[in-house]
């Protein structure tokens, strides 16, 4: 492939429209990473953001914003353009690094010699935000963002978020609910029938009829709900260049057929295309909706896929095959495009995005997931087929992170989707595509399973290798199940040993068979192996490193016994989570269809579905059953489900009777007495009380206690179960706003 094709994955036709771009093509071409950040003198505290340290720019900002795209009439003013060839409107503030679909996208039809514009968040209120800078010569790409904004802006329990971290300062959210649906119809209002495409996360998984949690209803497809003209679905950099070169031409709509990744309404079935429910069909059958979901689900392949059709009132909406993974060539060129990795200079007065310090000093060295969980919405988005970037890519861009300014010498993660998948499940996905009724992990690993994290392993070697980096820590998902395939212990061994910063979050989400079933995960069996393995290893290297279960609440087949069972699980390992996740039925999920039709799509058998508040929250209490607080909810579930065995003094009851005290309160009032005691003696000790060895005695044990001291504040006493010392003593869940 030549230079111009790896930096620019589009149609030979519209390589003919080629311009000179208005920035550099990549930033080898800028003489070094630290060139591109010149503009940065010194640090400084960043103010309403809290963001940590931020560089400040120039006397000219200028100067900084023509590395940017342009936000402004006077940045295009700057350039000498008349008007953009394209605007991009983003429910998210603009953030140019390659974690943000809109600064990829951008990047991407900039790199293509397109004139570009980004109205980040623009005012929703009134068509003047829309209208800010001008009509654009060919059209409007419209996002509403890195995630839905639905649930951006709510809660599982369908309570307003009070802050969003994708909005300058992290304050309260700057986009519209439904903002995709928002944006499109004042750009219409504005500018009539100008050319309208949508995309990201919000378009893709609302593409087909769709159930909306929020309305409690079904809801037809976001493109007909827009009043867009496309759709594209799917991660889109090629897609959206196919859809700019069809936009300049003003190519007549039924062109859109041989787009693959893309949606659009046609006046009759297409021919060969496989038709499902009619979106009104869907709003009144259950059943039928699960049945069109099912082949939405199974005919996500680029390979084996066929173009769907869903009868709409007199039009049908098609979805074209899914657009094939980025090869090795193209990714490595999409990461070689101009990111600034931080940022724009409008934000800075507010204190920037808080959005990027999760990802300014991480790498994503994979895409797509075969791992197919149930409530994922992964294959919607990336496919099931692993693709991944060259070593050589991955270590031109943390060369590149090491020579920014703020740089401590950390990687906070190289990762993806599942960190630990690096190649495709096996040779045929690259030919044939992915199976249609059979997963690559579930219910057991496929005997075509090709289990191999060599090249993983050595990608992190010579990271660690590069000048500047004191640490590379793994912190995105890994299958365990996967990580126990391999016959080989060497990356569990190489993780513990250089890429855990004392705790690992894995994800096995339950214990009870009966939801592991429905979720698409493997077997508590499984996840056990695998702590007794990390345990071991972490031993051998005289390491105390925990692992940190990820867990969710009330999700479809979880009824109180099964939560009583997880529970117990908890009681037995000595783990008390800070917070619980409780399932949040986002759009395009195999999960969400079996919340909201009651069926498992895949057997169309019913499944239990824990819809009534109260009984989630007990679900939800019974997780954190040592909270006082939650007493009353678990004592409540307890005796619905006839586990009263579990209420009382024991060791093995979650919580006591009424008006009693627990056991774990017990010990730690006992431990409570025995450091006062403790303290006393030492007060009155041969030393005196003001000697220093008194003083910083007792002062250090109190800050730290002694490894497996029982009854302390922080660890409270263990009960020995199999798996008790493999889990940190109150180390919570954090906060997942998506899957």
């Amino acid at each position: 492939m030549s230079t111009k094709n790896a930096l620019c994955p589009l149609p030979e036709t519209a390589c003919r429209l080629r311009r000179k771009s208005s920035v550099p093509l990549s930033y080898a071409k800028l003489a070094g990473y630290d060139k591109m950040h010149a503009f940065r003198k010194q640090k400084t505290s960043v103010n309403a953001g809290c963001l940590g340290k931020r560089m400040i720019r120039k006397q000219d900002p200028m100067s900084d914003r023509m590395l940017f795209p342009p936000t402004t009439r006077q940045d295009m003013d700057a350039r000498g353009w008349d008007a953009p060839d394209f605007i991009f409107i983003s429910g998210d503030a603009y953030v140019d690094h390659p974690s943000f679909g809109c600064a990829i996208l951008t990047r991407v039809l900039e790199n293509a010699g397109y004139r570009v514009a980004v109205l980040a968040q623009p005012d929703w209120h009134s068509t003047k935000g829309i209208m800010r800078l001008g009509r654009p010569l060919y059209g409007f790409f419209v996002s509403s963002g890195v995630i839905d904004s639905m649930v951006n802006h709510y809660t599982a329990a369908r309570k307003k978020r009070s802050s969003d971290v994708y909005t300058p300062g992290g304050g309260p959210a700057g986009r519209p609910d439904r903002a995709l649906t928002v944006y499109c119809q004042l750009v219409r209002k504005a500018y009539g029938d100008i050319p309208l495409v949508i995309g990201g996360v919000e378009a893709s998984l609302r593409r087909f009829a769709h159930y909306d949690y929020w309305d409690d209803t079904v809801h037809p497809s976001i493109l007909e709900e827009t009043g867009a003209d496309l759709l594209l679905f799917g991660m889109g950099e090629r897609t959206i260049l196919t859809a700019a070169e069809w936009m300049t031409r003003g190519a007549p709509a039924w062109e859109a057929a041989g787009m693959p990744g893309a949606c659009y309404f046609a006046p009759a079935q297409p021919r060969g295309s496989l038709l499902v429910a009619s979106a009104e069909e869907c709003m009144h059958s259950k059943r039928a909706y699960a049945e069109a979901f099912r082949v939405q689900y199974e005919e996500q392949d680029p390979f084996r896929g066929h173009v769907i059709a869903q009868p709409h009132g007199s039009r049908y909406l098609v979805q074209n095959i899914p657009d094939k993974p980025l090869t090795e060539a193209e990714l490595d060129s999409i990461y070689s495009l101009p990111f600034t990795r931080t940022w724009h200079p409008d934000y800075d007065a507010a204190g920037g995005v808080p959005a990027i310090e999760e990802v300014r000093f991480s790498i994503a060295h994979t895409r797509g997931c075969f791992g197919a969980c149930s409530f994922c919405a992964i294959t919607f988005l990336q496919g099931r087929i692993v693709t991944s970037r060259s070593h050589e890519s991955v270590l031109r861009e943390a060369e590149a992170i090491t020579k920014m300014p703020d740089f401590k010498g950390y990687i906070h993660d190289v990762g993806g989707p599942t960190a630990n998948f690096r190649h495709a499940a096996c040779q045929k996905q690259l030919k044939a595509g992915t199976c249609k009724n059979r997963q690559c992990l579930f219910p057991k690993p496929c005997p075509n399973l090709q289990v191999d994290h060599t090249d993983y392993i050595q990608l992190l070697r010579e990271i660690r290798r590069l000048p500047g980096i004191k640490k590379v820590f793994v912190r995105s998902g890994l299958r365990y199940d996967y990580i126990m395939a391999d016959p080989s212990d060497a990356f569990l061994r190489e993780l513990c040993e250089h890429h855990v910063s004392g705790q690992l979050k894995v994800a096995p989400e339950h214990v009870s068979p009966r939801v592991l079933s429905v979720m698409g995960k493997p077997g508590r069996d499984i996840y056990d192996a695998f702590c007794a393995r990390y345990e071991q290893i972490n031993h051998q290297l005289g390491k105390k490193q925990y692992l940190v279960p990820y867990l969710i609440s009330s999700h479809p087949g979880s009824d109180l016994s099964c939560a009583i069972e997880l529970a117990e699980y908890l009681r037995d390992i000595n783990h008390q989570p800070e917070q619980v996740q409780d399932f949040y039925p986002t759009p395009g999920t195999l999960s969400t269809c079996m919340f909201y039709t009651g069926l498992d799509p895949r057997t169309m058998k019913p499944v239990y579905i824990p819809r009534d508040p109260h009984e989630k929250a007990m679900q939800r209490a019974l997780l954190q059953f040592r909270r006082p607080q939650n007493y009353a909810l678990v004592r409540e579930a307890l005796r619905k489900a006839h586990r009263e065995d579990l209420i009382g003094t024991g060791r093995n009851c979650l919580v006591p009777l009424e008006g009693q005290r627990s056991a774990h309160e017990f010990a730690v009032l006992k431990q409570e007495r025995k450091r006062a005691k403790e303290s006393a003696h030492d007060r009155s000790g041969p030393h005196g009380s003001g000697s220093p060895r008194n003083n910083a005695g007792p002062a250090k044990k109190a800050a730290r206690p002694a490894q497996g001291a029982k009854g302390t504040p922080d660890r409270p006493p263990r009960e020995r179960g199999p798996l008790s010392s493999r889990t940190p003593p109150s180390k919570g869940r954090p906060h997942r706003s998506s899957r």
